[in-house]
Protein backbone atom coordinates (compact mmCIF):
# COMPACT_ATOMS: atom_id res chain seq x y z
CA UNK A 1 0.00 0.00 0.00
CA UNK A 2 1.04 3.73 -0.77
CA UNK A 3 2.05 6.37 1.77
CA UNK A 4 -0.75 9.01 2.13
CA UNK A 5 -1.85 12.10 4.47
CA UNK A 6 -4.34 10.98 6.73
CA UNK A 7 -6.75 14.91 7.50
CA UNK A 8 -9.90 14.31 9.86
CA UNK A 9 -12.24 16.95 9.26
CA UNK A 10 -14.50 18.96 11.56
CA UNK A 11 -16.55 20.82 9.27
CA UNK A 12 -18.04 19.97 5.43
CA UNK A 13 -16.05 23.00 4.26
CA UNK A 14 -12.84 21.55 6.21
CA UNK A 15 -13.40 18.33 4.27
CA UNK A 16 -13.55 20.18 0.85
CA UNK A 17 -10.83 22.29 1.40
CA UNK A 18 -8.62 19.42 2.53
CA UNK A 19 -9.90 17.30 -0.88
CA UNK A 20 -8.88 20.27 -3.18
CA UNK A 21 -5.85 21.18 -2.00
CA UNK A 22 -4.33 17.41 -1.49
CA UNK A 23 -2.95 15.18 -4.71
CA UNK A 24 -5.09 12.55 -4.90
CA UNK A 25 -7.02 13.07 -2.03
CA UNK A 26 -9.92 10.94 -1.44
CA UNK A 27 -13.04 11.14 1.44
CA UNK A 28 -13.36 7.98 3.30
CA UNK A 29 -15.71 7.22 6.24
CA UNK A 30 -17.33 3.87 6.44
CA UNK A 31 -14.36 2.65 3.90
CA UNK A 32 -16.17 -0.92 2.86
CA UNK A 33 -15.13 -0.09 -0.48
CA UNK A 34 -12.17 2.07 -1.03
CA UNK A 35 -9.74 0.31 1.87
CA UNK A 36 -10.45 -3.09 -0.54
CA UNK A 37 -9.21 -0.72 -3.62
CA UNK A 38 -6.40 0.20 -1.49
CA UNK A 39 -5.38 -3.51 -0.57
CA UNK A 40 -5.69 -4.23 -4.37
CA UNK A 41 -3.47 -1.58 -5.36
CA UNK A 42 -6.12 -0.16 -7.42
CA UNK A 43 -7.07 2.87 -5.73
CA UNK A 44 -3.37 4.85 -4.48
CA UNK A 45 -4.64 8.08 -2.50
CA UNK A 46 -2.56 10.58 -1.77
CA UNK A 47 -4.44 11.94 0.95
CA UNK A 48 -7.29 10.44 2.81
CA UNK A 49 -10.00 13.05 4.57
CA UNK A 50 -11.80 11.20 7.19
CA UNK A 51 -15.20 12.91 6.95
CA UNK A 52 -16.89 10.25 9.78
CA UNK A 53 -17.26 13.40 12.93
CA UNK A 54 -19.36 15.46 9.90
CA UNK A 55 -22.60 15.86 11.21
CA UNK A 56 -24.31 14.25 8.37
CA UNK A 57 -25.79 10.94 9.33
CA UNK A 58 -29.16 12.40 10.16
CA UNK A 59 -32.61 11.02 8.53
CA UNK A 60 -34.92 13.40 9.06
CA UNK A 61 -38.16 15.12 7.77
CA UNK A 62 -38.45 18.20 5.41
CA UNK A 63 -41.53 19.77 3.96
CA UNK A 64 -43.16 16.02 3.92
CA UNK A 65 -40.18 14.20 2.28
CA UNK A 66 -37.06 12.60 3.75
CA UNK A 67 -33.67 13.70 4.45
CA UNK A 68 -31.15 10.90 4.62
CA UNK A 69 -27.90 12.22 5.07
CA UNK A 70 -24.41 11.13 3.35
CA UNK A 71 -23.08 9.24 6.96
CA UNK A 72 -26.19 7.23 7.48
CA UNK A 73 -25.34 3.84 7.42
CA UNK A 74 -27.12 1.30 5.19
CA UNK A 75 -28.09 -0.46 8.43
CA UNK A 76 -30.07 2.33 9.72
CA UNK A 77 -31.42 3.70 6.71
CA UNK A 78 -33.05 0.15 6.11
CA UNK A 79 -34.28 -0.31 9.71
CA UNK A 80 -35.58 3.32 10.11
CA UNK A 81 -39.65 3.02 10.48
CA UNK A 82 -40.23 6.12 8.22
CA UNK A 83 -38.25 4.40 5.37
CA UNK A 84 -39.57 0.97 6.05
CA UNK A 85 -43.29 2.73 5.82
CA UNK A 86 -42.85 5.17 3.29
CA UNK A 87 -40.36 4.09 0.99
CA UNK A 88 -40.34 0.28 1.65
CA UNK A 89 -38.61 -0.67 -1.85
CA UNK A 90 -35.51 1.24 -0.82
CA UNK A 91 -36.01 -0.93 2.54
CA UNK A 92 -35.56 -3.76 0.90
CA UNK A 93 -33.04 -3.01 -1.69
CA UNK A 94 -30.80 -2.51 0.91
CA UNK A 95 -31.18 -5.80 2.99
CA UNK A 96 -30.57 -7.91 -0.53
CA UNK A 97 -27.03 -6.51 -0.09
CA UNK A 98 -24.09 -7.04 1.45
CA UNK A 99 -24.26 -8.16 4.85
CA UNK A 100 -25.27 -7.45 7.98
CA UNK A 101 -21.81 -6.41 9.21
CA UNK A 102 -21.34 -4.20 6.12
CA UNK A 103 -24.36 -2.51 6.45
CA UNK A 104 -23.60 -1.88 9.92
CA UNK A 105 -20.15 0.22 8.45
CA UNK A 106 -21.10 1.62 4.84
CA UNK A 107 -22.90 4.39 4.66
CA UNK A 108 -25.60 6.10 2.16
CA UNK A 109 -22.46 8.13 0.48
CA UNK A 110 -20.09 5.54 -0.20
CA UNK A 111 -22.88 3.66 -1.40
CA UNK A 112 -23.73 6.20 -4.07
CA UNK A 113 -19.87 6.02 -5.18
CA UNK A 114 -18.91 2.60 -4.74
CA UNK A 115 -16.93 1.41 -7.89
CA UNK A 116 -18.04 -1.55 -9.89
CA UNK A 117 -16.72 -4.86 -8.90
CA UNK A 118 -15.67 -6.27 -12.99
CA UNK A 119 -12.73 -8.60 -12.60
CA UNK A 120 -10.23 -6.47 -14.54
CA UNK A 121 -11.02 -3.46 -13.07
CA UNK A 122 -9.70 -5.49 -9.30
CA UNK A 123 -6.53 -7.61 -11.45
CA UNK A 124 -3.89 -4.98 -12.24
CA UNK A 125 -2.58 -7.65 -14.54
CA UNK A 126 -5.05 -6.96 -17.10
CA UNK A 127 -5.79 -4.19 -19.31
CA UNK A 128 -9.00 -2.10 -17.44
CA UNK A 129 -10.14 1.22 -18.95
CA UNK A 130 -11.67 2.71 -15.62
CA UNK A 131 -8.71 1.89 -13.63
CA UNK A 132 -5.96 2.84 -16.40
CA UNK A 133 -7.23 4.42 -19.14
CA UNK A 134 -6.36 3.84 -22.67
CA UNK A 135 -5.33 0.30 -21.38
CA UNK A 136 -8.20 -1.61 -23.33
CA UNK A 137 -11.04 -3.18 -21.88
CA UNK A 138 -10.21 -6.87 -21.18
CA UNK A 139 -14.05 -7.64 -20.74
CA UNK A 140 -14.46 -6.96 -24.34
CA UNK A 141 -13.90 -10.54 -25.89
CA UNK A 142 -13.05 -11.40 -22.41
CA UNK A 143 -14.77 -13.26 -19.31
CA UNK A 144 -17.84 -11.16 -19.45
CA UNK A 145 -20.83 -13.22 -17.58
CA UNK A 146 -21.45 -10.63 -15.08
CA UNK A 147 -21.26 -7.45 -17.52
CA UNK A 148 -23.28 -4.77 -19.18
CA UNK A 149 -25.95 -5.40 -22.03
CA UNK A 150 -26.98 -1.54 -22.38
CA UNK A 151 -25.49 1.88 -22.45
CA UNK A 152 -21.99 0.26 -22.99
CA UNK A 153 -19.09 1.96 -25.36
CA UNK A 154 -16.14 0.58 -26.67
CA UNK A 155 -13.90 1.45 -23.84
CA UNK A 156 -16.36 -0.52 -20.96
CA UNK A 157 -18.81 -2.64 -20.07
CA UNK A 158 -18.80 -2.67 -16.43
CA UNK A 159 -21.80 -2.32 -14.30
CA UNK A 160 -22.78 -0.27 -11.01
CA UNK A 161 -22.59 -2.81 -8.62
CA UNK A 162 -25.47 -1.11 -5.95
CA UNK A 163 -28.69 -2.45 -5.04
CA UNK A 164 -29.63 0.61 -2.73
CA UNK A 165 -28.96 3.07 -6.11
CA UNK A 166 -31.69 1.24 -8.31
CA UNK A 167 -34.22 1.63 -5.48
CA UNK A 168 -33.58 5.21 -5.42
CA UNK A 169 -33.63 5.59 -9.08
CA UNK A 170 -37.08 4.08 -9.17
CA UNK A 171 -38.35 6.62 -6.15
CA UNK A 172 -36.23 9.48 -8.22
CA UNK A 173 -34.30 10.48 -5.65
CA UNK A 174 -31.88 13.50 -5.49
CA UNK A 175 -28.35 13.82 -4.44
CA UNK A 176 -27.31 17.44 -2.63
CA UNK A 177 -23.56 17.62 -3.00
CA UNK A 178 -21.32 20.89 -1.66
CA UNK A 179 -17.82 21.94 -3.00
CA UNK A 180 -16.30 25.49 -3.18
CA UNK A 181 -18.83 26.96 -5.17
CA UNK A 182 -21.41 26.10 -3.03
CA UNK A 183 -24.10 23.13 -2.61
CA UNK A 184 -26.22 21.74 -5.91
CA UNK A 185 -28.43 19.23 -6.03
CA UNK A 186 -28.43 16.44 -8.91
CA UNK A 187 -30.99 13.95 -9.79
CA UNK A 188 -30.27 10.26 -9.41
CA UNK A 189 -30.68 9.64 -13.12
CA UNK A 190 -27.84 12.22 -13.63
CA UNK A 191 -25.44 11.42 -10.83
CA UNK A 192 -24.08 8.76 -12.06
CA UNK A 193 -22.54 8.51 -15.81
CA UNK A 194 -22.43 5.88 -18.69
CA UNK A 195 -19.03 5.09 -19.60
CA UNK A 196 -18.86 6.72 -23.15
CA UNK A 197 -15.21 7.79 -23.94
CA UNK A 198 -14.27 8.45 -20.38
CA UNK A 199 -15.17 5.06 -17.75
CA UNK A 200 -12.68 6.11 -15.15
CA UNK A 201 -15.25 8.96 -14.48
CA UNK A 202 -17.99 7.18 -12.69
CA UNK A 203 -20.34 9.97 -11.44
CA UNK A 204 -20.73 13.81 -12.46
CA UNK A 205 -19.94 14.81 -9.01
CA UNK A 206 -16.35 17.05 -9.36
CA UNK A 207 -13.14 15.86 -7.56
CA UNK A 208 -13.41 18.45 -5.09
CA UNK A 209 -17.61 17.87 -4.09
CA UNK A 210 -18.81 15.88 -0.82
CA UNK A 211 -21.95 14.39 -0.91
CA UNK A 212 -23.88 15.86 1.84
CA UNK A 213 -27.72 13.88 1.59
CA UNK A 214 -29.68 11.65 -0.62
CA UNK A 215 -33.41 13.35 -1.15
CA UNK A 216 -36.45 11.01 -1.70
CA UNK A 217 -40.06 13.24 -2.70
CA UNK A 218 -42.94 12.67 -1.06
CA UNK A 219 -44.57 9.87 -2.51
CA UNK A 220 -42.31 6.52 -1.92
CA UNK A 221 -45.43 4.20 -3.79
CA UNK A 222 -46.02 1.94 0.00
CA UNK A 223 -49.00 0.10 -1.59
CA UNK A 224 -47.39 -1.14 -4.59
CA UNK A 225 -43.87 -1.83 -5.20
CA UNK A 226 -40.68 -4.95 -5.26
CA UNK A 227 -37.24 -5.10 -5.41
CA UNK A 228 -36.09 -8.26 -7.18
CA UNK A 229 -32.77 -9.25 -7.15
CA UNK A 230 -31.06 -12.74 -9.26
CA UNK A 231 -27.50 -13.41 -8.68
CA UNK A 232 -25.68 -16.69 -8.35
CA UNK A 233 -26.15 -17.37 -5.24
CA UNK A 234 -29.06 -15.88 -2.50
CA UNK A 235 -26.85 -14.13 0.05
CA UNK A 236 -23.70 -11.89 -0.29
CA UNK A 237 -23.63 -11.81 -3.83
CA UNK A 238 -24.12 -9.04 -7.05
CA UNK A 239 -26.96 -8.78 -8.78
CA UNK A 240 -27.01 -10.26 -12.45
CA UNK A 241 -30.21 -8.60 -13.38
CA UNK A 242 -32.74 -6.37 -10.06
CA UNK A 243 -35.57 -4.99 -10.66
CA UNK A 244 -37.18 -1.71 -8.51
CA UNK A 245 -40.71 -1.39 -9.37
CA UNK A 246 -43.31 0.70 -7.50
CA UNK A 247 -47.06 1.81 -8.86
CA UNK A 248 -50.31 3.52 -8.20
CA UNK A 249 -53.41 1.60 -9.38
CA UNK A 250 -56.88 3.24 -9.87
CA UNK A 251 -58.49 -0.24 -9.34
CA UNK A 252 -56.66 -2.05 -11.84
CA UNK A 253 -55.51 0.93 -14.24
CA UNK A 254 -52.11 2.20 -13.90
CA UNK A 255 -52.22 5.58 -12.76
CA UNK A 256 -48.03 5.54 -12.32
CA UNK A 257 -45.17 3.29 -13.13
CA UNK A 258 -41.50 3.02 -12.39
CA UNK A 259 -39.10 0.58 -12.49
CA UNK A 260 -35.43 0.76 -12.99
CA UNK A 261 -32.89 -2.19 -12.98
CA UNK A 262 -29.39 -3.37 -11.90
CA UNK A 263 -26.52 -5.49 -12.34
CA UNK A 264 -27.09 -4.12 -16.55
CA UNK A 265 -25.56 -0.81 -16.79
CA UNK A 266 -22.77 1.53 -15.65
CA UNK A 267 -25.90 2.82 -13.65
CA UNK A 268 -28.93 1.99 -12.68
CA UNK A 269 -30.96 1.46 -15.68
CA UNK A 270 -34.76 3.24 -16.44
CA UNK A 271 -36.41 3.40 -19.76
CA UNK A 272 -39.32 6.14 -20.16
CA UNK A 273 -40.78 4.46 -23.53
CA UNK A 274 -41.21 1.51 -21.43
CA UNK A 275 -43.02 3.45 -18.80
CA UNK A 276 -45.21 4.79 -20.83
CA UNK A 277 -46.20 1.84 -22.07
CA UNK A 278 -47.53 1.03 -18.79
CA UNK A 279 -49.58 4.45 -18.42
CA UNK A 280 -53.48 3.94 -18.45
CA UNK A 281 -53.02 0.45 -19.03
CA UNK A 282 -54.96 -2.60 -16.59
CA UNK A 283 -52.09 -4.08 -14.50
CA UNK A 284 -52.21 -7.52 -16.32
CA UNK A 285 -48.79 -9.21 -17.78
CA UNK A 286 -49.44 -8.52 -21.04
CA UNK A 287 -48.99 -4.75 -20.09
CA UNK A 288 -46.20 -5.60 -18.18
CA UNK A 289 -44.57 -8.03 -20.97
CA UNK A 290 -44.81 -5.38 -23.58
CA UNK A 291 -42.66 -2.75 -21.30
CA UNK A 292 -40.53 -5.43 -20.73
CA UNK A 293 -39.84 -6.61 -24.61
CA UNK A 294 -39.28 -2.68 -24.89
CA UNK A 295 -36.51 -2.47 -22.58
CA UNK A 296 -34.79 -5.50 -23.76
CA UNK A 297 -35.12 -4.17 -27.52
CA UNK A 298 -32.15 -2.11 -26.82
CA UNK A 299 -29.73 -4.76 -25.46
CA UNK A 300 -26.29 -5.51 -26.93
CA UNK A 301 -24.77 -8.66 -24.88
CA UNK A 302 -21.41 -9.70 -24.76
CA UNK A 303 -20.01 -13.54 -25.52
CA UNK A 304 -20.89 -14.66 -22.48
CA UNK A 305 -24.02 -12.48 -20.79
CA UNK A 306 -26.62 -13.18 -23.92
CA UNK A 307 -28.43 -14.75 -21.18
CA UNK A 308 -29.41 -11.65 -19.52
CA UNK A 309 -31.60 -10.37 -21.89
CA UNK A 310 -34.57 -12.83 -21.07
CA UNK A 311 -33.56 -12.79 -17.26
CA UNK A 312 -34.12 -9.34 -17.52
CA UNK A 313 -37.17 -9.51 -19.51
CA UNK A 314 -38.72 -12.15 -17.02
CA UNK A 315 -37.65 -10.02 -13.99
CA UNK A 316 -39.39 -7.38 -15.24
CA UNK A 317 -42.60 -8.85 -15.84
CA UNK A 318 -42.16 -10.49 -12.53
CA UNK A 319 -41.53 -7.30 -10.67
CA UNK A 320 -44.14 -5.51 -11.84
CA UNK A 321 -46.51 -8.10 -11.40
CA UNK A 322 -45.29 -8.02 -7.54
CA UNK A 323 -45.99 -4.56 -7.31
CA UNK A 324 -49.20 -4.37 -8.63
CA UNK A 325 -50.60 -7.25 -6.54
CA UNK A 326 -48.95 -5.48 -3.40
CA UNK A 327 -46.76 -8.74 -2.41
CA UNK A 328 -42.90 -7.68 -2.77
CA UNK A 329 -40.57 -10.25 -3.23
CA UNK A 330 -39.27 -12.74 -0.61
CA UNK A 331 -35.50 -13.01 -0.21
CA UNK A 332 -35.76 -16.59 0.32
CA UNK A 333 -37.74 -17.33 -3.48
CA UNK A 334 -35.50 -17.49 -6.29
CA UNK A 335 -37.60 -18.98 -8.66
CA UNK A 336 -38.29 -16.89 -12.15
CA UNK A 337 -41.86 -17.68 -13.93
Amino acid sequence: MNRFDYVRAGTVEEAVQAVASGANARFIAGGTNLVDLMKYNVERPGRLVDITRLPLDQIEERDGALRIGALATNAAVAYDERVKDRYPVLSSAILAGATGQLRNAATTGGNLLQRTRCYYFYDEGTPCNKRLPGSGCGAIGGVNRIHAIFGTSDKCIATHPSDMCVALAALEATVRVAGPSGERTIPLAEFHRLPGDEPERDTTLSADEIVLSVDLPAEGFAGHYTYLKLRDRLSYAFALVSVAAVMELDGQTIKAARFALGGVAHKPWRNAEAEGLLLGKPATRETFAAAADRVVSEATPQSENGFKVELARRAIVRALEQAAAGTPQSQTDKRIA
